[in-house]
């Protein structure tokens, strides 16, 4: 970090939302009017389905990051050794706290599984095998920054309790509370230094449950929680580093017991909010260049934001990759640190992988980030490592184009299957990758597909943790004797 800038303590308001299918099933004004009367500062959405943009713009924020699904009145920066983890918001000239944001798969789910009978053995096996290791391999990277003195705040829908919260003291106050049981990635996130910033001001789970799933919206065309769905506290905000929670409120239905801001009906989403009021030494910002858009259509403008040292001869550069000569060169300008933004044309440059770099005096690389070019009219595309496949041969996906978004994935359908009602038979996030390859398979994230029986099927390239489909390729399981015998 550069310390330059004085540290000062301020007050921070952070938020954790889910709206829902993008929040236009019910009211996507209902789903801003939430945010306003929570006083949030930042908010981490789940399921923002491309609605990321819209939010910020209709609170009158100027940023966002549709990356990450987060919105902020602060500028937001997405560090290149962010790797689509966290990004950081600006909350002065020089100084930054740190946001990561996720959302865990929701099935099969674990307290409907305990609610059916499932043993404390058999409850937390699943948790290890569908949920944990979505959040344990970004646990290290944050945990870093907290020790290096960054504010991390971890924000998301678990789709699963808290350890907190299925005490023995809770056993029978819901349905499916049969027994105590130390969800397992809860007591990961606090093994790796975070607070739990909610049971932080209500410690106590028989007073201040906490609700967040289900909340009573409006009924929706296809799929609606109901009494026969376990509630829960699912939705969190966790915080590590020099951030002190103060408290921390429930945003909901207005009249609802537990709803500490309640909003007049309809409640637009299936989940509630939480907000939580932090003291915060926000750090101090690292020398880092970030570029917005990731991916840039040729003749488009590109803004490369800095902070730099703000020593004499320090600029920004565009190179081609494995190309040292820059396309593009612009002096950062001085002051002790320099913050700034330099557009850059982008007419004439051609498609494919490019750098922003931020250079010192010397030429030498105080910092680097990957963004791409695609070409006036280009379409996300996805493409096949072959057309027929043997039973059980893992499915390559590639796709080029990607809007690089955390929540963007492939999905594995029946042919005949229409995404926007049938859920996938295999899948996998891109993370974040414009362009990439998965392997879909029994590894795969959503692997409870695997094998694939002899069919046709079709690979999808799908948008921002959404049903809209981006690129497709088509593809065949064979049965067992045709393979390569003409039988297809």
């Amino acid at each position: 970090m550069h310390p330059t800038v004085a540290a000062a303590t301020i007050a921070l308001n952070v938020m954790v939302f889910n709206i829902e299918y993008g929040g236009i099933g019910v009211d996507f004004g209902k789903v801003v009017e939430a945010v306003r009367a929570s006083g949030a500062d930042v908010v981490g959405v789940e399921e923002g389905e491309g609605q990321v943009p819209r939010l910020a713009a209709a609170l009158g924020w100027a940023y966002s990051s549709p990356r990450l699904q987060v919105v902020s009145k602060y500028p937001i920066l997405d560090p290149p050794e962010g790797n689509g983890v966290y990004v950081f918001v600006e909350t002065s000239p020089g100084r930054v706290v740190a946001m990561a944001n996720v959302h865990l798969p929701s099935d099969p789910y674990g307290p409907e599984a305990v609610g059916k009978g499932a043993t404390p053995d058999e409850a937390l096996a699943l948790e290890r095998r569908v949920r944990l290791p979505h959040i344990v391999s970004q646990l290290g990277i944050l945990q870093d920054l907290a020790r290096r003195g960054v504010p991390v705040f971890l924000t998301g829908d678990l789709n699963v309790p808290s350890h907190r919260d299925w005490t023995p003291a809770m056993v029978g106050r819901r349905p499916q509370l049969r027994y105590p049981l130390p969800w397992p990635e809860t007591h990961a996130v606090e093994d790796a230094g975070f607070r739990d910033s909610y049971r932080e001001a209500h410690p106590n789970p028989v007073t201040h449950p906490g609700l967040t799933w289900w909340a009573r919206r409006p009924q929706v065309p296809g799929w609606n929680p109901g009494p026969q769905d376990p509630e829960d506290r699912i939705d969190f905000l966790f915080a590590a580093g020099p951030a002190v929670a103060k408290a921390s409120r429930i945003v909901g239905e207005a009249g609802r017991t537990g709803v500490d801001v309640g909003i007049a009906a309809p409640w637009p989403s299936d989940h509630r909010g939480v907000v939580s009021t932090f003291t915060v030494t926000p750090a101090a910002s690292p020398i880092l260049v970030t570029v917005e858009p990731r991916l840039v259509t040729a003749g488009d403008q590109l803004s490369v934001r800095f902070h730099a040292h703000g020593l004499p001869g320090e600029s920004v550069a565009i190179l081609l990759d494995a190309n040292p000569k820059p396309i593009s060169q612009q002096v950062t300008g001085p002051s002790t640190p320099s913050d700034g933004t330099r557009v850059v044309a982008t007419a004439g440059w051609r498609p494919g992988a490019h750098r922003a770099v931020l250079r010192d005096a010397a030429g030498g690389i105080l910092s680097t980030f990957p963004f791409w070019v695609q070409a006036k009219g280009a379409k996300p595309e996805a493409t096949l490592s072959k057309t027929l496949y043997a039973p059980g041969e893992p499915i390559v996906v590639t796709w080029h184009n990607a809007p690089g978004n955390r929540w963007d994935w492939v999905g594995v359908y029946k042919a005949v299957g229409d995404p926007s009602r049938e859920g996938s038979l295999l899948w996998q996030h891109t993370k974040t990758a414009i362009d990439g390859t998965a392997i879909l398979d029994t590894n795969a994230e959503g692997g409870e597909g695997w094998p694939l029986p002899p069919g046709e099927y079709v690979a999808h390239l799908m948008k921002d943790d959404s049903d809209a489909v981006l690129a497709s390729a088509p593809f065949r399981v064979a049965p067992t004797t045709g393979v390569g015998q003409g039988t297809w």
